[in-house]
């Protein structure tokens, strides 16, 4: 009776474990949380520190250029930012001048610094992208530290060498996984840069550089159309100022031909004559 009690009690904790996944009993992986359904994976994903690289640019209308893109800098310098790249054309006859910008703003201060450039001037556009690197930085994290552990224990190794073999082959190996390991490190720097620091290209403008608006009324509507009619004969007027000397040059070499022409046709005339 013993031997089947046991066999009894042994059938039926088999069978309820068979039954358990049936009754609604879920793994502790993917389980959902009785108050709101969200399973341990997403809690996981949602802990995960997102490394974003955020890049743009903007197109700002300004009086002065020259001295907008001085205010420019000032503004980026305030905050913490640098200015990697930058290029200024003076006014000229045509233009009022022009400067373009390559900014690098604090990734956490990007959204007001973009909105004290754009009060510059009129903001034509603004774009801006944005690139995860969360994958790419946790590799490199990965590697760097597997790196450094296996130097470690080359190291150990390298104390406890007494073959000169052993000693110039365990050398060559800890300086080969270094050279790995400084490249690594410096392309972890670069990314934590870039993370850090957002890039914006900033292209300043004067209002006589930058394109005319399309009219919304009538009036408008003429007024560009008057502008543009006048703007044609001028050029056209600069056009025919540029080719009016070679007009008048060709005109005297084939007034010449025509006489020269003419002059033989008499003269062989007169001749059957």
């Amino acid at each position: 009776m013993a031997v089947l009690t046991l066999g009894g009690c042994s059938a039926l904790g088999a069978s309820e474990e068979s039954l358990a996944p049936d009754q609604g009993v879920a793994g502790p992986v993917e389980a959902e949380d009785a108050s709101g359904g969200v399973t341990d994976r997403e809690v996981a994903d949602q802990s995960v520190d997102r490394s974003i690289i955020v890049t743009g640019s903007a197109v700002v209308t300004v009086d002065d250029p020259l001295d907008a893109a001085r205010e420019a800098v000032r503004i980026v310098e305030r905050i913490g930012g640098r200015v990697d790249s930058r290029q200024e054309y003076a006014p000229t006859e045509f233009s009022g001048g022009s400067a373009t910008l390559v900014l690098r703003i604090p990734a956490d201060q990007l959204t007001p610094t973009l909105d004290e450039l754009r009060g510059l001037g009129r903001a034509d556009s603004v774009a801006l992208w944005s690139a995860d690197v969360t994958v790419e930085r946790q590799d490199l994290d990965a590697r760097i530290n597997a790196l450094r552990t296996s130097i470690e224990r080359l190291n150990a190794l390298l104390e406890r060498a007494d073959e000169i073999a052993d000693l110039i082959a365990l050398e060559a190996e800890v300086s080969s996984r270094q050279g790995q390991l400084e490249s690594l490190e410096a392309q972890q720097r670069y990314l934590a840069d870039q993370v850090s620091m957002s890039t914006l290209t900033l292209e300043l403008r004067s209002e006589r550089t930058a394109p005319d608006p399309d009219p919304d009324t009538f009036l408008e509507g003429l007024a560009a159309g008057w502008g543009a009619f006048v703007a044609f004969w001028a050029g056209a007027l600069v056009v025919l100022g540029v080719v009016a000397p070679w007009l008048v040059f060709l005109g005297l070499l084939a007034l010449g031909i025509v006489v020269l022409v003419t002059a033989l046709r008499r003269r062989s005339a007169s001749s059957a004559e």
